[in-house]
């Protein structure tokens, strides 16, 4: 029995891919296996965990869930869209600045996720980061961090010179019952 193929102009990351495929493949599927954009991670491909999530027309959507063929004419952005030349988009630099990421693995998808939100609200509070990011699973953080990171990198992209991040963001929290001293 042999596989029905597709070909298919797939616009990502600005770029127009001619791409052939089997016409069951997910849009996971083909951004690894066929253009080799890996950043785009399989998870649990239920659409319960995030790892997959992509923007499409700007909005953050479940790659495993989308058919690629149903992609033809759709804006798609990968985590490796994010940068402008060699020049790491805030959201990157920030979790890389706090250690947001641990093993990476969630990481791009969070990172689309969270840019779709600050591409539509550019202070958002701490509820709608949590809201925004909800579908995104992460097993390594305890996710202060990610959150500390969109809400720097939210203040970077508007230009707010003021915004500080606490010092424990960089540093941690002190342990219980500890002294804190200034040195």
């Amino acid at each position: 029995m042999s596989q029905q193929r597709t070909t298919r102009t797939l616009k990502v990351n600005g770029e127009q891919h001619h791409v052939a495929f089997s016409v069951h493949h997910s849009l996971l599927e083909v951004l690894r296996e066929e253009l080799g954009l890996t950043g785009t991670k399989h998870g649990c491909e239920l659409g319960e965990c995030g790892t997959c999530t992509v923007l499409i027309d700007g909005k953050p959507l479940l790659s495993c869930l989308e058919l690629a063929a149903e992609c033809e004419g759709r804006e798609v952005e990968t985590v490796e869209g994010m940068m402008r030349g060699n020049e790491l988009h805030p959201l990157q630099s920030c979790f890389a600045d706090l250690g947001a990421a641990q093993c990476g693995y969630c990481t791009p998808g969070i990172l689309l996720a969270a840019q779709a939100l600050l591409a539509e609200n550019d202070a958002p509070s701490r509820d709608e980061i949590v809201t925004a990011l909800s579908g995104n699973l992460c097993r390594c953080t305890g996710y202060h961090k990610i959150l500390e990171a969109v809400e720097w990198a939210a203040a970077q992209l508007r230009g707010d010179e003021s915004y500080r991040l606490p010092e424990s963001a960089f540093y941690g929290d002190p342990v219980p019952g500890e002294k804190v001293t200034d040195a």
